[in-house]
């Protein structure tokens, strides 16, 4: 019997000792690998590490599609190991890279990259000058070719140049060897923020109440920037106004009911149900509010 439980306990420590070695070494960040780039690995801890510099709401919009960000990461990471290849380092920091606005070493070295790359700029033809200008003369004031031909060269060298840069980072994304975990990279993914249904709408349209819709979407930055603000008018206007938020991809048919074009827009209803003022775009707080008193919200 005793043996028993001396064999018992050894095993008891050997569980709890293997669960350990699991939860805190196995699981830890910086060994759970996200992707491979080139045999190069990307660890969760280098993700959550990058994404913490990112601001709100774009943080989150990313923890909600943890693959966007993660392509990011994924490209950089090619960029990096091409500016090795060209023997290319980090320029001297001096006392002026100090402040916020100053270049990591890693962006300073794939800047670096593409001066070399980069280094002549495109050429630029008459005739491509000529081809432009009928087509942006009224956005110029009118003005005689000879005058602004400066500025379209520059116009169409910087097009010419950003498309060289486009087509140079696609071929090396292309070529190459990049290895993603899916299954974790769905693990780490959050929920996105949940909208309002169209029964809830029309509950709203007949609740003898001032009403604001916001249509928009998740992935619309300016939405979910406007959140919360909208969070903070609901408990400000409770009881005498409704607010939503309607996803224009999840509820289409209101999308095309009510002519929502540009994301967002808000859509004001009187106490009647009937649309009394949109705007296209981002309105204040205080812009909002007023506007719900105006519909007699604020009584």
């Amino acid at each position: 019997m005793k043996q028993k439980i001396i064999i018992l306990g050894v095993a008891l420590v050997l569980l709890v000792a293997a669960l350990l070695f699991y939860f805190f070494y196995l699981q830890h960040p910086s060994r759970q690998v996200l992707a491979q780039v080139n045999g190069e690995k990307i660890t969760l801890l280098q993700f959550n590490k990058a994404l913490e510099k990112v601001e709100s709401p774009m943080k989150e919009m990313f923890r909600e599609d943890p693959q966007q960000f993660l392509e990011g990461i994924i490209m950089q990471t090619i960029l990096l190991q091409e500016a090795k290849k060209e023997g290319l380092t980090p320029p001297l920091r001096t006392y002026k890279d100090t402040d916020k606005e100053a270049l990591s070493p890693e962006e300073a070295l794939i800047v670096e990259l593409m001066k070399k790359k980069f280094s002549t700029p495109p050429v630029v033809t008459k005739e491509e000058i000529k081809a432009l200008y009928p087509i942006v003369k009224d956005r110029l004031g009118g003005q005689p070719l000879e005058k602004v031909s400066p500025f379209l060269e520059e116009l169409i060298r910087q097009a010419k140049q950003e498309e060289e840069m486009k087509r140079f980072i696609g071929q090396l994304r292309t070529s190459a060897q990049v290895e993603v975990d899916q299954i974790r990279l769905q693990k780490i993914a959050i929920k996105p923020p949940e909208s309002d249904t169209e029964e809830e709408f029309k509950k709203a349209l007949a609740s003898g109440k001032p009403l604001l819709v916001d249509f928009g979407a998740n992935t619309c930055l300016p939405c979910r920037q406007l959140r919360p603000i909208l969070k903070e008018l609901e408990r400000e206007f409770a009881g005498k106004a409704e607010i939503l938020v309607i996803d224009v991809y999840k509820y289409q048919g209101l999308a095309r009911e009510y002519k929502i074009i540009a994301l967002p827009t808000l859509v004001f209803f009187d106490a009647n149900g009937k649309e009394v003022f949109r705007q296209p775009g981002v309105m204040s707080k205080e812009q909002i509010a007023g506007k719900l008193k105006e519909m007699g919200a604020g009584t």
